[in-house]
């Protein structure tokens, strides 16, 4: 089976609308935002207000994904950006002391996985984190880092493992740096800027299962 990647951006916004309404319409915007929102707000009226924010941040430049697709079809994305992009790490306690990495190269951070039930244990999830890796090395690479959960309770919820798990980042190479709190670890991997390939040959290259797909 062939699968396509794609940029979230204005023109695939629609196919992202897709997906985050099947995932209960979570529209992937809890990192962005440095503090909470919506409080106190019916679901209804919350869902509205995500997706009203997130079309927002598309539109500015300031949200990043991979969608994976199958054919014409939508079936999982992968949520990565500039620490700046993403605030609401740096407030979460096991974070904070750590503390972002000293030094000049850009932090990046890989947050949020979702992959349409039907598609799952198909290796979408690693499709879209190479090509997130990939886009991160074209736009000149850095410090990544990832938040899998390591709580053997949570990860047993499908939707808990939108983190992704600590085996899926070591094959990409990302080394452990902390934990944070009892149910997930900090992971680092450095990308040297575009043209050293930073992420390896992947299987979905190798096998021509996955390739940037053109916009509509």
């Amino acid at each position: 089976m062939a699968y396509t990647v794609r940029e979230l951006s204005r023109r695939t916004f629609a196919d992202f609308e897709i997906l985050a309404e099947q995932q209960g319409s979570c529209w992937c915007i809890f990192y962005q935002r440095a503090k909470p929102a919506g409080r106190g707000l019916s679901p209804a009226e919350q869902r509205r207000i995500n997706r009203r924010d997130k079309a927002a941040f598309v539109r500015e430049g300031r949200s990043h994904a991979i969608l994976v697709y199958d054919g014409r079809t939508p079936v999982g994305w992968c949520q990565y950006g500039p620490a700046d992009e993403l605030p609401r790490i740096d407030a979460g306690r096991g974070y904070h002391k750590v503390g972002r990495p000293t030094g000049s190269e850009r932090l990046w951070r890989i947050t949020c996985f979702f992959v349409d039930r039907k598609h799952r244990g198909k290796g979408i999830a690693t499709i879209a984190l190479e090509a997130a890796l990939r886009s991160i090395e074209k736009r000149g690479g850095g410090i990544v880092e990832a938040f899998p959960v390591v709580s053997e309770r949570m990860a047993a919820v499908p939707e808990w493992r939108w983190f992704g798990t600590p085996s899926m980042f070591r094959k990409h190479g990302f080394e452990r740096v902390a934990a944070l709190g009892t149910s997930g670890v900090l992971m680092r991997k450095r990308i040297p800027p575009g043209g050293s390939r930073a992420t390896g040959s992947s299987a979905a290259e190798r096998s021509g299962t996955a390739r940037p797909g053109r916009g509509r």
